[in-house]
């Protein structure tokens, strides 16, 4: 599961969005994959039921969540989509989100070995948040993911298949 073949293969990234609660933005953040099939609604619903019994447990960095649920649920194949939004949204614990990237994937095992490295990588660049807001196109996101592939966290994978 290759992050930037996984956004141009399901057309998933969307930048400037604009959504007024949490959960707004959670259907945002999986509206491409619902789109191109990768997942169906039953995700979402997945993410919002897990949020609501166990908090917002996805929200990795102060303005950067990872919208997931259980591998399985609604996922026909192992995919990431990316948003952006012009203003924050608020989650249950009062923290302020603004970059989502959503995780769906048909196994655990995925989670762990082969999309939690690429996402480190990504955002441990200099500034990601901000960068990844100032992003006005896909190919900007791309471009980041593309330096990203330097980051010792990807050492030993292969991410061209």
């Amino acid at each position: 599961m290759n992050l930037a073949q996984s956004f141009k293969e399901n057309n998933s990234i969307r930048l400037g969005l604009t959504a007024e609660t949490w959960q707004e933005a959670v259907h945002k953040a999986v509206e491409p994959l619902i789109d191109s099939g990768a997942v169906t609604e039953d995700y979402y619903d997945a993410i919002i039921q897990s949020t609501e019994e166990y908090g917002p447990y996805y929200i990795l960095m102060p303005g950067m969540a990872m919208p997931h649920a259980q591998a399985g649920v609604g996922v026909n194949k192992d995919s990431f989509a990316l948003i952006t939004l012009t203003k924050p949204v608020t989650f249950s614990d009062g923290k302020e989100v603004s970059v989502l990237l959503t995780l769906a994937a048909k196994s655990a095992a995925i989670h762990t070995t082969v999309a939690i490295p690429q996402i480190i990588a990504l955002f441990e660049l200099d500034n990601a948040i901000q960068r990844l807001l100032d992003c006005h196109s896909a190919e900007e996101v791309l471009a980041m993911v593309e330096e990203s592939k330097n980051s010792p966290y990807l050492e030993g994978m292969d991410l061209d298949n």
